[in-house]
């Protein structure tokens, strides 16, 4: 497969067929021809996923559509074809898979699909023996139960296949209503299932690996001492080699533990995904008024005011917003600031001296008017006194009056 016709397929059409390619290397031998392409398929796949933004830290396997779920499993896919390449230096071959295996791990640790014990014993690092043999049992029973539990879905929607064509020579089904009668909960338990059973293999396929490494590099030591002359040399190449893998490492970390900022549109994520656009071709993401109505009506132009009422009918009951955070926040500061400019100047005349001379005049006129009031208020009480003296018209109450 040349490189322009892998850069217009689709995630998922690149998807299923380095899949094909997967279980076509996992039953038989397959040449080293299509291995490489099936890797450079499930690059490309994982290049797609991290520019998509599907997966994130902070989410869970609830938050995962069940769309997406398939796409957890491209590291192990790619870890296991690479480490069937073949290649003389076998030792770089075991380290790029294993860091594909460990990058599938921390991917279902952040999800939470990792067996909490199998998280505690890699972070603990035992030696004993008997935690050891434990282990292995009950991860053997997880990956015997996950087989099961696949081949238990792979028989029923067999029979239901069976059923189907047998109900379609009486009641013919359309072309494509086929896809509409698999149930979702079935597709998700499916690759729940097949992930936790990918889970299990990995473990094993990295303690496999680990050993056979430490065992290539005892003999490669031992050819060493035994006076190889470039042992020197050697060595450089080692210590270039870890240090490129460990770059490598962290660079296909990045992308997961640091999310790369996701597409803002989701119509032009979904036409990534499905193949329609590129994920390199440029796109405003501008949130266009929504308008929701029959497609005749919605997918021209409202020419008339009957069409632009009859488009307006399905609108939702609840209002749109009609601008941006960002230009609300905008909006909010220029307020702030205007109010803060007007504070400053009403501090700034209230510490004026022409303001504080008008108070002060103001203020003695006031004193003034209310001293006159209380002259006024003084003498006609005194008037009332002389014209009404103390006990006036209480003279009948009084025994002698």
């Amino acid at each position: 497969m040349g490189e322009v016709k892998m850069e217009e397929m689709s995630l998922p059409a690149l998807f299923e067929l380095a899949r094909k390619i997967y279980y076509a290397a996992s039953d038989s031998s397959v040449d080293q021809e299509q291995l490489k392409n099936g890797i450079d398929l499930l690059r490309r796949c994982d290049e797609m996923v991290s520019k998509l933004g599907l997966f994130s830290s902070n989410e869970t396997i609830d938050d995962v559509s069940t769309t997406n779920l398939k796409y957890i499993l491209v590291p192990f896919y790619l870890g296991e074809l690479t480490e069937k390449l073949a290649k003389e230096d076998r030792i770089e071959i075991l380290k790029m898979s294993g860091v594909q295996f460990k990058e599938f791990i921390s991917i279902c640790e952040a999800l939470e699909l990792v067996p909490k014990e199998e998280i505690e014993s890699s972070k603990t690092g035992s030696t004993d023996l008997a935690a050891a043999r434990a282990k292995k049992i009950a991860r053997f029973k997880r990956q015997k139960a996950a087989e099961a539990k696949l081949q238990e879905i792979k028989e029923r929607k067999e029979r239901r296949g069976r059923s189907l064509r047998a109900s379609a020579l009486s009641t013919p089904i359309e072309a494509g209503e086929e896809d509409l009668l698999d149930d979702d909960g079935e597709e998700r338990e499916a690759w729940l299932t097949s992930i936790s059973l990918a889970i299990c293999k990995a473990f094993d396929l990295l303690d496999m690996l680990k050993k056979e490494e430490e065992i290539l590099v005892a003999v490669k030591e031992q050819s060493s001492q035994a006076g190889n002359d470039d042992f020197a040399r050697e060595v450089l190449d080692e210590r270039t080699q870890k240090a490129e893998m460990w770059h490598k490492t962290v660079a296909s970390r990045a992308p997961f533990l640091k999310p790369s900022q996701p597409i803002a549109c989701a119509t032009f994520a979904q036409d990534v995904i499905e193949g329609r656009a590129k994920a390199s071709q440029v796109h405003e993401h501008k949130h266009q008024p929504l308008i929701f109505g029959p497609a005749t009506l919605i997918g021209g132009k409202l020419t008339s005011e009957r069409e632009r009422v009859a488009a307006q009918v399905f609108q939702p009951g609840y209002r749109l917003p009609t601008m941006s955070i960002e230009e609300a926040g905008l909006r909010e500061m220029e307020i702030m600031n205007k109010w803060q400019e007007r504070n400053t100047k009403l501090m700034e005349e209230a510490n004026s001296s022409w303001h504080k001379d008008r108070n002060r005049r103001e203020n003695d006129d006031d004193d003034d008017g209310d001293d006159d009031e209380a002259q006024e208020k003084a003498r006609a009480w005194d008037d009332w006194k002389d014209d009404h003296p103390r006990g006036a018209g209480n003279k009948k109450l009084t025994p002698c009056g």
